[in-house]
């Protein structure tokens, strides 16, 4: 048992990177993680050209629990030499082109990552956790931490059309096609859905016949990333949401949709720039139509072309549209990985198929309790809407680690919101050096 692992990590993305770059100067754990990738590579059918995160630089894998780590953002621009062009520069937001460029960066540095080492297999032998699978040989941990990330979200209706012709936004810019001479339909109604359009709008893939862009949504809705709608990516939110009981969760995460997936009032200010240019002021545009609240229930084929049948919830009609070519931009959806099938019998999981995390986001099982199973990007369910974002992967991360290591190795507790989420709360504890207005909550009944 001498080679056993203290942590063993399924999957490289930028939630296990976090991890794997906060652990990295802690030699008293032997942490290990396995992706099956060769290289690191962060949603590449994305990279479209100017297009920007929605998440400030400051929250990158470690600096809002640890900025003297070396693998944060900033450090990044000064190995590069391009701190002082990128402050010049006064970006509102990051390109997610030089974030993903960063996360590659931290990616080659780190000893404690394996690529080409994908995990198949993960079982419970008494002593710990064996993991088996190609180019990984068998690998032996105490406990684990699973980050494979979410899954395209293909509808049900569509699903046996998904190919050649029909392809989700995942892989948009890794696969080499044309729309010229075709009628394209857009179905999704978010961020990636407006980045489409445009980027197929401005003949990027060639001058299509004409674009038709679909979404369920009742208008071309914003992203809220206001002050105070943005206390929901805090930790004192978080821990606020975890503590309600099961039941209460769900109709809130549902109410916090446009805190994660809505259209950037940015690219809606460009699109509605760019509309105003094709309709008045340019003489050669491709024939577009944005159809809003339109619910697509089903495709046929017919020849060469699609008919998408989808009911109107403005007016309450039926209409038909055609398409040669049709890219979903319908998101993500969760599920855990194949490489746990042996093991997810003996998780507590919810109707949703999602783990009922603890407040360290480890999920219950039937093993021995000083065995964890810890999980990233899994807990929208148990621990808010916050839980797939960039946002508080550095907090998550830093806050596995203590209780993995049974102490405090970071620190986790920053000064709580202005927001009191909890009735019974009482007071708000102010720091020293500072002043506010401090009220008594009364809970009644």
């Amino acid at each position: 048992m001498n080679d056993m692992l203290d942590l063993a990590g399924i999957g490289i993305g930028p939630f296990n990177l976090s991890l794997a770059a906060l652990l990295s100067p802690l030699p008293q754990c032997r942490a290990k993680f396995f992706e099956r990738r060769e290289s690191f590579s962060w949603h590449p059918g994305m990279m479209l050209p100017g297009t920007q995160m929605q998440t400030s630089y400051l929250k990158d894998l470690v600096t809002p629990v640890d900025p003297s780590n070396p693998y944060s953002f900033l450090s990044y621009l000064v190995k590069k030499g391009r701190f002082y062009r990128f402050i010049n520069a006064d970006y509102p937001r990051v390109r997610r082109v030089e974030f993903a460029d960063y996360l590659r960066w931290v990616a080659g540095q780190l000893t404690n990552l394996s690529f080409n080492a994908g995990v198949e297999a993960v079982g419970f032998e008494g002593h710990g956790f064996k993991l088996s699978g190609a180019g990984l040989g068998d690998v032996h941990s105490r406990h684990l931490v699973v980050a494979t990330g979410m899954k395209p979200n293909i509808p049900t209706w569509i699903e046996r059309h998904v190919g050649e012709h029909c392809l989700h936004s995942h892989h948009y810019v890794g696969v080499d096609f044309s729309v010229a001479g075709k009628r394209v339909v857009i179905i999704g109604g978010g961020q990636s859905g407006a980045e489409i359009f445009l980027d197929l709008m401005a003949g990027m893939r060639g001058r299509a016949e004409e674009i038709i862009w679909i979404s369920r949504r009742p208008n071309l809705e914003p992203l809220d990333e206001t002050a105070f709608i943005n206390e929901y990516f805090t930790p004192d939110y978080v821990r606020h949401f975890h503590k309600l009981p099961e039941q209460r969760k769900p109709p809130i995460v549902s109410s916090h949709k446009l805190t994660g997936d809505g259209v950037s009032p940015a690219t809606l200010q460009v699109l509605s720039q760019y509309l105003y240019d094709c309709d008045f002021l340019s003489g050669d545009t491709t024939p577009y139509a944005i159809l809003p609240y339109r619910d697509v229930h089903l495709v046929g084929r017919d020849k060469n072309a699609y008919r998408l049948h989808m009911r109107n919830g403005f007016n309450n009609s039926d209409q038909v549209v055609v398409a040669d070519k049709i890219i979903l931009a319908t998101g993500y959806h969760y599920q855990l990985p194949s490489c746990l099938d042996d093991v997810i019998g003996r998780l507590d999981l919810d109707q949703e198929g999602y783990p009922r995390l603890r407040e360290d986001y480890t999920v219950a099982w039937d093993g021995p309790a000083q065995h964890r199973i810890y999980m990233q990007n899994a807990g929208r369910n148990s621990h808010g809407v916050a839980d797939a974002q960039l946002s508080l992967a550095a907090w998550r991360s830093a806050l596995i680690i203590n209780s993995l290591l049974g102490k405090t190795v970071y620190h986790v507790d920053p000064h709580p919101t202005a927001l009191q989420w909890a009735g019974d709360s009482g007071r708000r504890d102010m720091p020293a050096d500072g002043m506010g207005h401090l009220a008594k909550i009364y809970q009644v009944g």
